[in-house]
């Protein structure tokens, strides 16, 4: 889940945050240390205000369709949900302090205006909370200041730090080009309304009901695949494609790209799952082309981006503390999101906290 972005920042700035009332909690050492990057700690009162509230989206967002245990299940061998996703947060938090260290080399700074909005965003959240909830989530003014100062660096460090790369990209270098399609799947719908595969003699009967359909459009000088197929009871879909798309079977996608003039239709292309009739619409479709030009500059900004990143860390000494990241537990201490009757979001938090304490591990 490493590709998560938080949106933490934008939801502090923008609604009034509060907790639930809890049923208990375990007490944490906020001072304690949790990792060191380069000259930077990473306490446990930052880490866990900044988990506590990722926690919440992660709950109010999977917990219906992961069930309640979502935290205990195992995603990886040896490895539950609750490990991988604390795994990728320290890895943010971590990354977060690197780009607070680099912040000048930018020219990146917090503006007065930032800081002030950051102070009242920080007093409104601690006024509207109990003590007692404050605690479970680290919820102390220079912590929730921190977390809020991170993420306000962090956003005007990845336009920095994305910035300069080459966005020129040309069409031929992006070009997308359009087609509609008919596909006889091998496959039949059941009374009860699941399908089932089709039988070796149904297969054959799909294959001559494509043929029968595409041999008298062929001999038409401009063939309308799209009124045809209305006339037939068949569905038409389309679709946008270049030499790397894989939305439809290999032998389907090679006879697409080898159809050279637009209106051209092609033979009945068969293959395990169906058969296929392809008509090719356009050699460049300009929306979509355009479209891709801004993935392929998105992209060439997030690998430098990506680059950045991997180089301050390998130059940076970085030590994590595990025995302090077991004391912060998904499991044990759940945070939701609750929608207020006046259509504001609060935190909450709910259960127990259980604080465990074992080896340090170092990671240079």
């Amino acid at each position: 889940m490493k590709h998560m972005k938080t949106k933490l920042l934008v939801l502090m700035l923008t609604l009034t945050l509060g907790v639930l009332s809890l049923t208990g909690c375990g007490k944490l050492d906020n001072t304690k240390v949790l990792a060191e990057v380069g000259d930077d700690k990473i306490t446990i009162g930052v880490a866990n205000f900044y988990t506590r509230m990722e926690q919440a989206q992660y709950e109010t967002y999977y917990s219906s369709f992961m069930g309640e245990d979502m935290w205990n299940t195992e995603m990886e061998e040896g490895k539950t949900y609750e490990e991988s996703i604390k795994d990728s947060m320290l890895e943010i938090l971590e990354n977060l302090y690197l780009m607070k260290a680099h912040m000048e080399e930018y020219g990146v700074e917090l503006t007065e205006e930032e800081q002030q909005k950051i102070a009242k965003t920080v007093s409104t959240f601690l006024e509207n909370n109990s003590l007692d909830n404050k605690e479970v989530i680290s919820a102390e003014e220079e912590y929730v200041t921190e977390v809020l100062e991170l993420l306000t660096i962090q956003k005007k460090m990845d336009e920095a730090m994305k910035s300069g790369v080459d966005e020129e990209v040309s069409d031929e270098n992006a070009a997308q080009k359009s087609m509609q399609f008919i596909a006889f799947n091998y496959v039949k719908q059941k009374e009860d309304g699941t399908s089932e595969g089709m039988t070796d003699e149904e297969k054959a009967q799909q294959l001559s009901d494509a043929q029968t359909f595409v041999e008298p459009l062929k001999e038409a000088e401009n063939p309308d695949l799209e009124a045809a197929a209305k006339e037939a009871g068949y569905e038409v879909q389309t679709m946008t494609f270049d030499a790397k798309s894989q939305n439809l079977p290999e032998d389907v996608m090679k006879a697409a790209n080898a159809m050279e003039q637009e209106g051209q239709l092609s033979d009945v292309i068969e293959t395990d799952t169906g058969c296929y009739v392809l008509k090719l619409v356009s050699l460049l479709d300009r929306e979509a082309t355009d479209a891709k030009k801004e993935q392929i500059v998105n992209e060439r900004k997030q690998e430098q981006y990506d680059s950045l990143m991997e180089q301050w860390r390998e130059e940076t000494t970085i030590v994590e503390h595990k025995n302090a990241w077991r004391q912060i537990s998904f499991a044990n201490q759940g945070v939701v999101l609750k929608q207020e009757e006046d259509e504001e979001y609060a935190v909450g938090s709910d259960t127990t906290a259980d604080e465990t304490d074992e080896e340090d591990t170092q990671d240079e």
